[in-house]
Order: C-alpha cells, then structure tokens, then sequence
C-alpha cells in the first residue's frame, strides 16, 4: 500500500489553519511578520525557510537588520514600565487565558513544531504540553516565589531550535509573570510558525511578548548589549556562548547561559541489563538533539560483552523515517523514535566527525541504514542519518572532547573506577551524568567526582521542569541556575546582596 503524508497534516493544511487561527501575523501578501511590542509588522529581508522533512519550502524568515533590531528591543522595553504596575492576580488571569488558547491549539502547535524542526508528531505533543503544564505549575506557586521581590525590566531571550516550546515558551511566560516584558528571537534553524502563534495568542491576552527574527551574528548585539536589556537567556553552542560570557564579565547584567558539554553514562558492575536497554533507546528520542542527551559511554571491561549484547539490539531497534508518513487510509501516525535532522548540514557535519574518528583509529561498531519504506518515493531524505557508534575513539579525534548534538555515540572501555571517572569527566563540566552500578561504594563516589551538574544513579537526568533546579559545571553553563523557584529569582531582584546560586567563580552546589 502507499505511504503519503497524513492529510490533516500536510503543510498547506496547516497553512490554512494557522493564518484562520492568527491572520495578524501575515501581511497581504502572506509573508510572515515579526512581533514588536504587541504589532506585527515588517517582514524583513525573507529569507527561504525549509523543512527537514522533505525539503518543502515553509516560507520565509522576515529576517530584521541590527539597527532594527535595536528598535524592536527598545520598543519591548518600553511596555515595561506599563506591565510591572499590573497586579500579580491579574497577570496570572493573563497567563492562564494563554494557556488555555495553546491548550486548544496544541494540535496545530504539535504539526508545526515538527515540520519546523523534524521531530516526531507524538514528541512535538509532548514539548506543547510540557511547556503549559510547567507553566500551570508557576501559576500555583508564584506568589511565595515573588514575596519580597521585584521584575528586573526587559528580559531577552536567544535559544536554540530544539524546544522552541517547553523551553523557550515556557521560560517567556514565566518572564512575564514574574513582571517583566520580554522579548526573544527566532531560533533561525527551526520554530518561526509555532512560536509567531504562541506569541500571538500570548499577545491577545494582553502579555507583553515580542518575537523577532534575524541572524545571530548580525541582532545579537541588539539583545545582549542593548542598554535597555536587564537580563539574557541564551540556550546555544559553548563557541558563540563562550563570547556572550566575555563580554558581559564585566558588566552587572543578569545572564543564563546554557551550553553544550559531553553527558556521559558510566556502566561498572551492574547486571540489570533490561533496564538499561530502556534507556538506551529511549535516550536516542529525537536524534538526541537535545543539551542532555547521553553521547558517551564508559563501560567497565569485563561487563562490555552483555553491554554490547544490550545495547546493539537497543539501538537496532530505533525507527527512523519520514514522522508524517502513514500508509493511505490511515488516519493516526505511527509511532517513530527519529525522524530528520534539524538540516542537511547536520548530517554531513556527522559524517565529517564519523569519518574523522575512523582515520585516527576508532572502531565502527554500529552503522545504521535508512530503510526506503520509512519515506514517499523519490523523497529529498539528505537530513535524515540512521545511528551510528564509534568504539575507542582517539584523543585526537573531535569527538572526543565534543559533543555531536545527533545521534553518533562513541563507547570507551575502562579498566578501573579512577579510569572511568576521568574519561566521563573529558569535557570539564556538563550538564548531566549518570552511572549505572549496583555498587553503593562506587555510586557514592561518582556523584561526587563527576563534574556534571545532575548525577543520575542507574537512571538517566534530564533538564526536568517545575520545581526541578537546572544548571551545569565548567564550561557548560554560565551565570544564575534555572528552574523551580530560581527561574523566577533569576529575572527578579531580591534582598540587596542578594547572592543567587550559579556558575560563577565562588559558586557552589545546590543540595
């Protein structure tokens, strides 16, 4: 039987759907605007806008200027004032009409997001739900977060395209119920269609949110150094991350900043191989392009044949296709594990690092096959890459210090604890590690020796939601920690000499 695209998701559908749901932000001509202090407006130099799927063109970025993009930054500022007067009750009714409006939306939310971003239908789901009920849980317990304190101004926004929704939605919120104005940018990679309607039905509730686009060289200026910005998010790569934190040494700005680090799951005498092999493939959901995906894996030497015998048919198992593809007359989507790449360049930048660790030696231990049967004929599959492993990877190798962002694992093996501590810890820092032992002794040490910022024992950590902290070591984050009640304390100013918990030079751990 033939494999097409789910009708009721197909892209011109979709289209339709968004512009009846949120005709303000098109203009005549259907070109998609950017959000500037409650008006749409100015569709900038566009920019072609394709998905990973198949490579259909979805539109076009209305990319801003820098100049305009400090407008667009100063004008967010200036609905500060305004929002901070409004009562905390009555920024919470505001907040939770919002919810409601994405709630009744989250399907068309969910289609978008993974046209954009190419990831399965049922993950996208899960990203829109979590972004409204992390939120509803904020609604419920700001009032004792807020005791005390006050909004900081504007707060700017630079993420990443993989979570435009359960971390970048979630996190605007949260600003604005805290009292602040808010302004974000675009992922350029992934999110323009899903995050426009967030924000405009945010808008409609009367929530001060504005959405530009632009490339990041050329806007981050405006958002980082703009006098008129009080605090900054980033949620991005340690190279451009790196010179965000130089250049705000030096300055009192408030800053999150979220980076990459290599998160890696030890293994030393254990035997609950079945458990394991649940993590193993549930951790490759979405081609782990993800900040905490587990990339790395140290395993003790005379447990790596059953490693091998969990793990091979773990990840043999993984579907990868086209995540809108059912066979004609089907009406639901069957479940996938990966679909594409966030785009082609992804993929030829794995393959770069897959064909480099090789020549300096590694052993390829697994290399997947995309199976023809997962997409329409004659269908553009340039960014989609089935998993691969790589064993005993050289120092010299870029793999070795670096974290893939796909779905390319390498495997060490290791002769001793001492061993396995050093080559978890190759990156010096990261957000999360775990280490699978039945060994209390050697538990306890490795969650006090691994420089990761969450530590699972025989279970994987994530960057959790709610009332869950987050933050990273070393070179994977800087500035203030995140969740639970310090993102609230991050964009609000407490108690003078107020110290707030963070990866700064005299920093230490939460409990």
């Amino acid at each position: 039987m033939a494999k097409v695209i789910l009708p009721e998701a197909a892209w011109d559908v979709l289209l339709k759907k968004l512009k009846n749901v949120t005709p303000e932000i098109f203009d005549n001509e259907g070109r998609i605007l950017n959000l500037i202090a409650g008006e749409w407006k100015n569709p900038g130099r566009g920019r072609h806008y394709f998905s990973s799927i198949d490579g259909t063109e979805l539109g076009k970025l209305p990319m801003l200027s820098l100049h305009e993009g400090y407008q667009a930054v100063k004008a967010a500022a200036a609905e500060y004032d305004s929002w901070q007067k409004v009562s905390l009750d009555n920024r919470k009714d505001k907040v939770k009409a919002c919810l409601d409006l994405l709630r009744e939306n989250s399907q068309l939310l969910a289609y978008l997001l993974t046209w954009e971003i190419g990831k399965p239908y049922q993950q996208s789901m899960v990203s829109v739900d979590r972004c409204i009920t992390g939120v509803e849980w904020y609604l419920e317990n700001i009032d004792s977060m807020l005791a005390g304190r006050k909004p900081l101004g504007l707060i700017s926004n630079i993420a990443s395209w993989n979570y435009p929704m359960s971390v970048l939605m979630h996190a605007m919120l949260v600003q604005a119920l805290a009292g602040n104005s808010v302004i974000a940018k675009t992922p350029t990679d992934g999110g323009l269609f899903s995050l426009s309607l967030a924000c405009a039905l945010a808008r409609r509730c009367g929530i001060p949110v504005s959405l530009i686009s632009g490339s990041g060289g050329e806007l981050s200026d405006a958002l980082i150094h703009c006098q008129e910005v009080s605090a900054l998010s980033y949620v991005g790569g340690k190279s451009h991350g790196r010179g965000i934190a130089l250049s705000l040494l030096d300055t009192h700005k408030r800053h999150m900043l979220e980076m990459e680090g290599v998160n890696a799951y030890g293994i030393w005498d254990y035997d609950n191989w079945e458990e394991l092999a649940g993590q193993i493939k549930k951790g490759f959901e979405y081609g782990k392009q993800r900040c905490t995906a587990y990339v790395r894996w140290v395993v003790q030497r005379e447990l790596f044949p059953k490693f091998l015998d969990t793990y091979i048919p773990a990840i043999k198992s993984l579907k990868v296709g086209n995540p809108l593809l059912v066979e004609e007359g089907q009406t639901e989507l069957p479940k996938l594990d990966i679909g594409p790449l966030i785009n082609t360049a992804k993929v030829e930048e794995l393959r770069g690092y897959y064909g480099d660790a090789l020549g300096k030696g590694a052993i390829g231990l697994y290399k997947g096959e995309l199976d023809e049967s997962m997409f329409t004929p004659n269908q553009d599959i340039s960014a989609y890459f089935a998993p691969a492993t790589l064993l005993n990877v050289s120092r010299g190798s870029h793999l070795y210090y670096n974290e893939p962002f796909g779905p390319l694992d390498t495997i060490l093996v290791v002769d001793s604890v001492d061993e396995m501590i050093a080559e978890m810890n190759v990156s010096n820092g990261n957000l999360v590690s775990s280490v699978a032992t039945d060994n209390k002794v050697v538990a306890g040490r490795m969650a006090s020796e691994l420089r990761s910022f969450k530590v699972g024992i025989n279970k994987v950590r994530s960057r959790g939601d709610k009332e869950e902290t987050f933050g990273g070591l070393g070179q994977s984050w800087k500035g203030c920690f995140v969740g639970g009640k310090y993102l609230v304390y991050a964009v609000t100013q407490g108690p003078a000499n107020e110290k707030l918990p963070g990866n700064f030079p005299d920093y230490t751990l939460l409990p």
